[in-house]
């Protein structure tokens, strides 16, 4: 005891919230932000070896001797390879550790990217698309780690008032590299020559990554946990966790309609030069568009994620971006297949990566919050898996719906491109957009059961502290930053024992 509890002289007054997080024995590392910069370095990276041909593809498919379509599968490989490596992923996370999974996707990364440019090392090599393919498909290897790992570092490591941002950080140096690579690619590949000083340039980050990844990274979980989610983390192991996934209906509808945004946007990134160049859009234009659409992304993510860690409003934020994401889908569907409109697809674009972008960091803090007891690995991975398979599906489905048109006047797609009719194709991905909002906000009702774990548990720690009067006790938990908005789980409010985890009922 601290003293005396009560209003007369001498009495001590209410603990503070460092005295709390001592009694729980709680507590937060300065090397959080270490870990957090390696793997925001490395998903940096990987995104830019994924989409580093897009920006520049007529030129690659010309310098190589390739055709459109085994350039398009120079990124779709990435959504193909990361479904039945993704499942592996999720195991990795949550049975092995983080730390090592980071230091086997950097070096996988940093393998890939090697791979990739020696086509231009070696002049006798007989099939660059070999080298090119085997190269993306170990950086897709790499992808499905450090895609998971954010969630699952911000819950391990970061205390509760910052996990989102966390999150934000780690989440959105994905798409960041996105912007690098469209930025990056034409500026470097102004003339077919320039290829190999483009894929000389690439190797660098994924090197650095590797290297600050095998020597800074010393352990996976703190000795201490930073909060009482972190303390009941992975409390399920990876094959039961997926099973309680499948069987939570909440969870479900998240990953199914999350998941369609990854895949429609991934679509979207791979396919913007080849949708603009028909109607006589440059490449240059192109990779503007994709910057503007990357930039305001992040820019939205960091307001988003500051505003959701105060205010624990995963549900409407999430719900309200796809709305307006949606909004923007049309409109760019439309726009796209106009002349001269310069201004206008610059707009739209930043709208897009606005409203859809920020979104990303915190849907998955949504869906650790919705399958809590569930592994961050599991629950943040399998949402990524249906994405990645989603986004094949959509990519598929939006090149198939393509007509092939005679060369227009104004068109500038380069040789080895054939000009496309992609009005049904962008029709298709507006509608589709439209759909996974729509369930979203229709179906999606679900109990924030992580934050009220911690708050049963801050309410346990104080009652076991103070027990000789209640009127008294600091109800810090009771805070509107610190409740969650959901009602409590049916578990909660039939009377469980203060002081006992919860034993979640995930199945609902």
């Amino acid at each position: 005891m601290a003293g005396q509890v009560g209003n007369g002289p001498g009495a001590a007054t209410a603990p503070t919230a460092p005295t709390l997080d001592a009694l729980r024995g709680y507590r937060a590392y300065a090397r959080r932000w270490v870990f957090l910069l390696v793997i925001s370095l490395l998903s940096y990276s990987n995104a830019m070896l994924w989409l580093s041909f897009a920006p520049v593809a007529d030129k690659i498919a010309r310098y190589f001797l390739l055709s459109t379509e085994q350039i398009n599968w120079l990124s779709l490989v990435y959504l193909v390879v990361s479904i039945p490596a993704g499942v592996v992923a999720i195991w990795v996370l949550d049975s092995v550790g983080l730390r090592w999974a980071t230091i086997l996707c950097a070096w996988l990364n940093f393998a890939g990217s090697v791979l990739r440019a020696l086509p231009c090392m070696v002049p006798s090599a007989q099939d660059p698309f070999v080298f090119l393919m085997g190269g993306q498909s170990l950086c897709a290897l790499a992808q499905t780690l450090v895609v998971f790992s954010p969630a699952k570092l911000a819950a391990l490591w970061f205390p509760e008032h910052q996990r989102a941002t966390a999150n934000m950080v780690g989440t959105m140096s994905n798409p960041l590299g996105v912007l690098a690579a469209n930025l990056l690619s034409p500026a470097l590949v102004r003339k077919e020559e320039d290829i190999p000083v483009m894929l000389a340039s690439y190797i660098m980050p994924a090197g650095l990554a590797s290297l600050l990844a095998t020597a800074c990274l010393w352990e996976s979980v703190p000795p201490t946990p930073p909060s009482a989610g972190a303390a009941r983390s992975t409390s399920e192991n990876c094959l039961a966790g997926l099973k309680l996934l499948v069987r939570n209906k909440d969870y479900v509808i998240l990953a199914v309609c999350f998941g369609g945004g990854i895949g429609i946007f991934s679509s979207f990134s791979a396919l913007l030069e080849q949708v603009l160049c028909v109607n006589g859009y440059s490449n240059e234009f192109a990779g503007l568009c994709g910057a503007l659409f990357i930039a305001f992304g992040i820019l939205g993510a960091l307001a988003l994620s500051l505003y959701v860690d105060r205010t624990k409003h995963f549900t409407e934020a999430v719900k309200i971006g796809l709305c307006l994401t949606s909004l923007v889908c049309v409109a760019f569907a439309l726009v796209s297949q106009l002349q001269g409109q310069t201004l206008a697809l610059s707009a739209i674009c930043s709208l897009l990566g606005l409203f859809g972008f920020s979104v990303a960091p915190v849907a998955m803090e949504l869906a650790i919050e919705c399958s809590f007891p569930v592994g961050e690995g599991a629950a943040a991975g399998l949402v990524f898996v249906l994405g990645q398979a989603e986004g094949v599906l959509t990519m598929v489905l939006l090149t198939a719906l393509t007509v092939r048109r005679a060369e227009p006047s104004f068109s500038t797609c380069q040789d080895g491109q054939d000009p496309l009719d992609w009005k049904g194709s962008m029709l298709l991905m507006a509608g589709l957009c439209t759909f996974f909002s729509c369930l979203m906000v229709l179906f999606f009702h679900a109990p924030y059961r992580r934050l009220q774990a911690e708050a049963d548990a801050s309410l346990s720690i104080q009652e076991d502290t103070y027990p000789a009067t209640s009127d008294h006790i600091p109800h810090l938990a009771a805070t509107p930053e610190a409740l969650p908005q959901h009602p409590p789980s049916p578990q909660h409010e039939s009377g469980e024992k203060p002081g006992t985890a919860p034993s979640w009922n995930l199945s609902s």
